[in-house]
């Protein structure tokens, strides 16, 4: 238990962002406990460096919303829609802020330090896009030099591939260096393990509600499905993919991992981070036309370091496509929803060097190594490389909102060759 105190608002986890996320007391965590053991789940919010245990908060305080938390993920506030997102959220800031409940808040306040933190909710489905311009714009000019760098399609559609909803880890898991298929500078095709291992910085997408089968979503109700956002670092496997990417696009390449932040922070919380998108050359389809719709651009700024050093600082507010397009171009085919889809923004990108959000732009396919400031240099990850993305956002006043981080560690590839 801590002490119940007003979180300044210049915190990242002030009263004015509040994400959501599973817990586990640390010290209940074993190696023999089962689901039902001792390391029993529960949903929590994060504020300051404390975490609200909604798991029994709810049942002394709002016992009509303890069964919504009681699994230990978010899937059963997922699934309540929107009415439900917004009762709970108001309820926690009044409990966080109203000191008629100190005494009953601090029974259920945690500090952060003693809790260890799980993939937030069951992923049903996975899609990731590819929506910025300048990432777009920038691979296309490293792949395709003497043509346009954009492909025919792009400014018409959003274009997405279908991930492995099972390889979605949560932040902090090692990533074991893949191994698969690729071409050499000699032509050969051999295998073994990615040489050319890549990041990507993107932001997730939480699907709440579902949709029938059938029926496509329009853009003035993203968020009526969408609850939320998180962080998200699409691991790449550059070598295998440009091997494997034609005709179908990518698989082994993107299938291996992908890691997404412990905090999943509600829309609600970017109220004031929401702007309009870039001014489109291409006309629309109707069904991505949102001239008229709710501005669903995002004020976003990201931050990347490698072993503890910034590479990059990604804005997120030029991205061509925005999440809204996505779902609508996601459900126009009359595919269903289903709680716990997932989808991600793809590479985020702005037009500076210093904006890029993958190393494949910060080197330049290689041929511009990134130094470091132990004076190391890098194209591509190394086993043992460490990256760690964060972001914030614009909160009301002048404040600024956190999203938390997504981390993760290269592991080495123990796979025989077949050499």
């Amino acid at each position: 238990m801590t002490t119940w105190t007003r979180v300044p608002d210049t915190h990242p986890f002030s009263v004015h962002a509040l994400p959501y996320g599973s817990f586990s007391m640390a010290s209940d965590v074993t190696d023999e406990a089962g689901p039902d053991g001792p390391s029993r789940r529960r949903v929590g919010v994060a504020i300051g460096d404390q975490v609200l245990d909604l798991t029994s908060v709810t049942a002394e305080l709002a016992p009509d919303l303890a069964a919504t938390f009681a699994d230990g993920t978010m899937d059963r506030l997922l699934a309540a829609g929107r009415p439900v997102w917004s009762r709970v959220r108001a309820a926690v800031v009044d409990w966080l802020t109203d000191p008629a409940f100190q005494t009953d808040v601090e029974r259920h306040l945690l500090p952060l330090q003693d809790v260890v933190l799980h993939l937030p909710f069951d992923v049903a489905d996975y899609v990731d896009f590819y929506a910025s311009e300048h990432h777009a714009t920038n691979l296309g000019r490293m792949f395709r030099p003497d043509q346009e760098p954009l492909t025919a399609n792009w400014k018409h559609l959003p274009i997405g591939y279908h991930g492995r909803a099972g390889t979605i880890v949560p932040s902090g898991t090692p990533v074991q260096r893949p191994a698969g298929l690729r071409r050499g500078p000699d032509g050969d095709v051999t295998f073994g393990a990615s040489a050319r291992l890549d990041i990507e910085t993107e932001l997730g997408f939480v699907v709440g509600t579902s949709s029938t089968l059938g029926t496509p979503v329009p853009l003035e109700q993203f968020d009526q499905h969408v609850f939320g956002v998180c962080l998200v670092n699409d691991w790449s496997a550059r070598d295998i993919q440009a091997f494997e990417y034609v005709p179908l696009g990518p698989f082994l390449g993107k299938s291996f991992a992908t890691s997404i932040g412990h905090w999943v922070l509600p829309l609600e919380a970017l109220e004031h981070a929401r702007v309009r998108p870039p001014t489109r050359d291409v006309p629309l389809a109707h069904y991505l036309d949102d001239t008229l719709t709710g501005e669903w651009g995002l004020d976003i700024d990201f931050e990347v370091t490698l072993n503890g050093v910034v590479v990059s600082r990604p804005p997120f507010a030029p991205m061509y496509w925005t999440a809204a397009q996505q779902l609508a171009h996601m459900t126009i085919n009359g595919a269903a929803l289903r709680t716990g889809d997932f989808f991600a923004s793809g590479t985020i990108s702005g037009p500076e060097r210093e904006q890029r959000g993958s190393l494949i732009e910060l080197s330049w396919g290689g041929s511009e190594p990134l130094t470091l400031e132990d004076g190391s240099t890098r194209t591509f990850l190394e086993d043992g490389d460490e990256v760690l993305i964060s972001a914030s956002a614009p909160g009301p006043d002048g404040t600024r909102i956190g999203l938390g981080t997504v981390r993760g560690r290269i592991t080495p590839n123990t796979q025989p060759t077949g050499e």
